[in-house]
């Protein structure tokens, strides 16, 4: 006898956008994994539903894998919800998915919103191709490593962003991506729900003049436009050279081209040192 694992997608906001197949899964499950199980059980208690809540998150993700796995193979039905939205986007779940699949398990997806998609298909910015980049990284300059990896992309972009970083990762991208149109999405679905749309610096200049910005924060931005390199590789090379021939190390100097011609500095090491 072989059980299941429901992946159920739930609202991430309004509580109206719930469909009836979602509770009904719910309701069939053995054991629901969540986030919170706070959070979840007044969402269950919402729908009048009396389950089994299990915390799944993070931190513990890893090490109750194969005890899910047991309980699917004696035939139990499993269920995967986050806080809100699909499962795995940016929330645990993926590890042990990827661990029923590899047990020939039954896996079924019960479809959910995902604020991604939303943002972007009310954004007004060209839909294809897209690529969706979770998160942007704490600190500042894996954020400009983040955003160039975006440039070089040359798609339309969507990203989390938190609204205590949201001036500095607006300021981060125009510096990166150019002054490109883009929309921020804050409050997706819930009461208070904002959609602003424009270029990054007139995005850049509406939110630095608040003073708070609240909510969970999606951000589109519009492809950026490809440019041609400065200076060419062997400009690069003379430039190096003429560095270290004042007596400055390869690694400063490799750092000092970098900034100067907004490159990455592994990127550029691998053109120096022809690697």
């Amino acid at each position: 006898m072989s059980g299941k694992l429901l992946i159920i997608g739930t609202p991430i906001g309004n509580l109206g956008d719930l469909t009836p197949r979602m509770a009904e899964a719910m309701r069939g499950c053995d054991l629901l994994l969540c986030e919170d199980t706070r959070h979840s059980g007044r969402l269950l208690q919402h729908l009048g539903i009396e389950a089994k809540l299990e915390s799944f998150h993070d931190h513990n993700e890893d090490g109750k894998g194969e005890r899910m796995a047991a309980l699917i193979e004696a035939g139990k039905t499993v269920g995967l919800i986050s806080d809100a939205g699909l499962p795995v986007i940016c929330d645990p779940g993926f590890a042990l998915v990827r661990l029923a699949r590899q047990r020939q398990m039954r896996v079924e997806t019960i479809p959910g919103p995902f604020a991604g998609s939303l943002a972007l298909v009310a954004s007004g910015i060209a839909p294809l191709p897209f690529a969706f980049f979770g998160f942007t990284p704490h600190k500042q300059g894996a954020r400009l490593d983040f955003y160039r990896d975006m440039a070089a992309r040359a798609m339309t972009s969507i990203v989390y962003e938190s609204p205590q970083r949201l001036i500095d990762s607006l300021r981060d991208a125009l510096s990166i991506l150019g002054d490109v149109e883009a929309t921020v999405a804050r409050e997706m679905t819930k009461l208070h729900e904002e959609i602003a749309n424009g270029v990054i610096s007139t995005l850049l200049e509406s939110f630095s003049a608040r003073e708070t910005i609240r909510g969970e924060i999606t951000i589109v931005f519009a492809a950026a436009a490809k440019t041609e390199p400065v200076h060419s590789e062997s400009d690069l090379l003379r430039e190096f050279e003429a560095l270290r021939e004042k007596g400055m190390r390869r690694a400063d100097a490799i750092k000092v081209l970098a900034e100067g011609h907004g490159l990455r500095k592994n990127d550029l090491y691998k053109m120096l040192m022809g690697e």
